[in-house]
């Protein structure tokens, strides 16, 4: 997919969002993450890529299974939301590789990847804050 198809941009209720800027922030944020993208409802990845000068774990369809599973569990857990809340992050971690995602909007997921025992909380808390300045103002 070229770049002038994907759809980076999301419109809140104060600002908009460039996704691109968002992954490349996240990228930054931390030299133990390995990736930052967003996805869309659809599993297509919108945004976002591979930290330069990192080995590839999960490659071609193996990242879009990725998305789906990250997709999935959130639809599973947005089903129990009247109960507990909606989701805010989630973070499953493997013996190589630390998953973050992060719900944008009912649309967009933010996908992260880290190297194992990364400070995933300052993660997750730069997104939350870029996301949603007034929130994260109080």
């Amino acid at each position: 997919m070229k770049y002038s198809e994907r759809r980076s941009n999301y419109t809140c209720k104060t600002m908009t969002i460039n996704y691109d800027d968002l992954s490349k922030q996240i990228l930054a944020l931390d030299h133990q993450v390995r990736f930052a993208g967003v996805a869309n409802s659809k599993g297509e990845l919108i945004a976002g890529g591979h930290k330069e000068n990192v080995e590839k774990i999960l490659v071609n369809d193996e990242v879009g299974m990725s998305i789906h599973y990250a997709l999935q569990k959130r639809d599973l857990y947005t089903n129990l939301a009247y109960k507990i809340g909606h989701e805010k992050s989630s973070v499953t971690e493997y013996e190589k590789v630390t998953m973050i995602s992060i719900p944008i909007n009912s649309q967009d997921l933010c996908l992260i990847s880290t190297e194992p025992r990364a400070d995933y909380l300052k993660i997750i808390d730069h997104v939350h804050s870029a996301v949603d300045p007034q929130k994260n103002s109080d």
